[in-house]
């Protein structure tokens, strides 16, 4: 890690971080207001529906994450910079999070829509391959020592792996699918589906700015933690040497 990196590892928060996480918060809560209080409804799934907005929210973080990973795994292998490992083992660490709640809020929905709490359906099957990959990512990097070829290791992973996220967006439009669409579907076609009411859609827009405001304020606060891990790290290999 450099010098400049582990000096601003051991910084006060930044103003602008205090401020993001104010204002996620509160715009976190605007959404929760308005996914149980503005929302109306659904007449055919009735309060299950409900989980919806969190459910694709939470899904469109954990592909950002991933994306983010890949990218920062690309200027890495450019760079050569730890910070770039850093930011994309962070990312990593956030988008498994929310794909397990995105898989765990979908069951929540599937029980009383499909009457069941799992389905081998193409999303399902795609998004849970997804999510292993990423956990084997984390725990892969634990077995290499070497911070080089780790962060090396990392950054191709990372790029290679980011290739499931595109197969579970599309695996419900190219396959045979009883997952309902958000866009772009046949309105009741299928259990589940529905169509979106001017309220509903205004709710989910908010909460997708909401998640991904969350997403950000998240990653930055990891990305800090990380830095002081490093520089800990790096303390104690001295120390040991001295």
């Amino acid at each position: 890690m450099a010098a400049g990196d582990a000096n601003r590892s051991m910084e006060p928060m930044p103003i602008l971080l205090k401020v993001l996480s104010g204002f996620s918060v509160a715009l976190f809560s605007v959404a929760l207001y308005m996914v149980w209080f503005y929302a109306p409804r659904e007449v055919v799934m009735g309060e299950v529906q409900r989980v919806f907005y969190f459910h694709v929210a939470a899904g469109w973080v954990g592909a950002l994450a991933f994306l983010v990973t890949a990218i920062a795994g690309a200027i890495y292998l450019l760079r050569e910079e730890s910070r770039w490992d850093l930011l994309a083992l962070s990312s990593v660490e956030i988008g498994v999070v929310f794909i397990l709640i995105n898989i765990v809020s979908g069951s929540i929905w599937a029980k009383p829509i499909w009457g069941t709490w799992w389905t081998w359906d193409p999303r399902l099957i795609t998004a849970t391959i997804m999510e292993l990959i990423y956990i084997a990512y984390l725990m892969l990097r634990q077995g290499i020592d070497d911070p080089r070829r780790r962060a090396r290791f990392g950054a191709v992973y990372g790029i290679a792996g980011f290739i499931s996220v595109p197969i579970t967006f599309l695996s419900i439009r190219l396959l045979r699918t009883i997952h309902p669409l958000v866009f772009g579907g046949e309105g009741g076609s299928l259990a589940g589906s529905f169509n979106m009411e001017p309220p509903m859609f205004l709710t989910f827009m908010i909460s997708l700015l909401a998640f991904t405001f969350v997403f950000v304020t998240l990653l930055w606060h990891r990305y800090r933690l990380q830095l002081r891990a490093e520089q800990l790290e790096q303390t104690k290999m001295k120390l040991l040497l001295e």
